[in-house]
């Protein structure tokens, strides 16, 4: 006992959410410390890591031959071990300006949907890269304490997290899950939407980068009131020279649906899975919405009319996931409990 009361002193324990697009850092006392890029920039032949997060993210499609990209999260899991490890060791090592006297407690929020496999790969590169004590929370359970929903009371609460890597749809009472669905759709997905879209309509060849710009200005999955435009710059598949092309929002909201399409069947289906006395809280108190994908120009008025209940956003969409990791961190019966 004295000694977790001398360890909580000397050690800046932390929150993360480990995220396929961008990973945030919470720590006890401080709140968010760091919001980046889940990007790695090392050089080919030695490995070196030459930048992290924001600064790597730029490089992404513009390195020359000995420099390289990495995106190492994929799908909300990790797609390259030894990459990820040199990430969290970065963004450990950025927050702790001098080495901390002792090696944090850290809480990771993971999709639902990951093997057993692949947690063990969280907790090792966590452990690699510094931590003294891990503890996994699902990403869906984080994200409802960070929204702040009263996830404790007998009642029912849905909740639908859209990351870049994945979207997981949960039902909660009690403070457990009584049904989760997790599916490997999410922002990525809708970029890579687009740039499918663009070289079988137009015949133009765009980067990650370009769609998720794309996304971010005129993406949309229901009608609006204006139709919004803007220039995309390419590469011509056919004549391989450069080439502007002007997009509306009506066609992003076309090219979107084939992804959108696949989320709303995974909300109807965890609503049908859906005990009908938590339905009923569900029906009147709405669906809360959390992520980054979220924030796509009227997705939550078309999940409303698709299921008939009413949906809400989050404050603040993209930070509920770590924000909740942080909660878990204060309340220490919980990390008793998962022990």
């Amino acid at each position: 006992m004295v000694f977790g009361k001398l360890y909580g002193a000397f050690s800046n324990d932390i929150g993360i959410d480990l995220g396929t697009s961008n990973t945030l850092v919470y720590v006890r006392g401080k709140g968010i410390v760091l919001s980046e890029p889940s990007v790695v920039a090392v050089h080919n032949s030695s490995k070196r890591v030459l930048a992290v997060g924001q600064e790597a993210k730029r490089m992404l499609g513009r390195t020359p031959g000995e420099i390289i990209a990495i995106r190492p999260m994929k799908d909300g899991v990790i797609s390259d071990f030894e990459t990820v490890e040199k990430m969290i060791k970065y963004f450990f090592q950025k927050i702790h300006n001098r080495k901390a006297l002792v090696k944090p407690q850290v809480v990771i929020g993971i999709p639902s949907c990951i093997t057993e496999v692949e947690k063990r790969a969280v907790r090792e590169s966590a452990e690699q890269a510094g931590a003294r004590e891990i503890f996994l929370i699902e990403e869906s359970l984080a994200a409802a304490i960070g929204a702040n929903i009263p996830i404790q009371e007998p009642a029912g609460h849905m909740i639908i997290d859209i990351g870049g890597g994945t979207s997981e749809i949960s039902v909660i009472s009690l403070g457990g899950m009584v049904i989760t669905n997790a599916i490997r759709v999410g922002g990525d997905e809708f970029d890579d939407a687009i740039i499918n879209h663009m070289k079988k309509i137009h015949n133009l060849v765009i980067g990650e980068s370009s769609a998720e710009e794309v996304k971010i200005t005129i993406g949309n999955v229901y009608p609006g009131k204006e139709v919004k435009s803007v220039e995309i710059r390419g590469r011509d598949s056919i004549s391989g020279l450069p080439r502007i092309l002007t997009l509306d929002s009506v066609e992003i909201r076309e090219a979107l649906q084939e992804p959108t399409n696949i989320v709303l069947e995974e909300i109807k289906k965890t609503l049908d899975q859906t005990p009908p006395e938590l339905a009923a809280d569900i029906v009147e108190r709405g669906i809360v919405m959390t992520g980054g994908g979220s924030l796509l120009r009227g997705f939550p008025k078309l999940i409303s009319k698709e299921t008939g209940v009413p949906v809400i956003l989050a404050e603040n969409p993209l930070t509920c996931v770590v924000l909740g990791t942080g909660k878990f961190l204060d309340e220490l019966k919980y990390l008793k409990e998962y022990r």
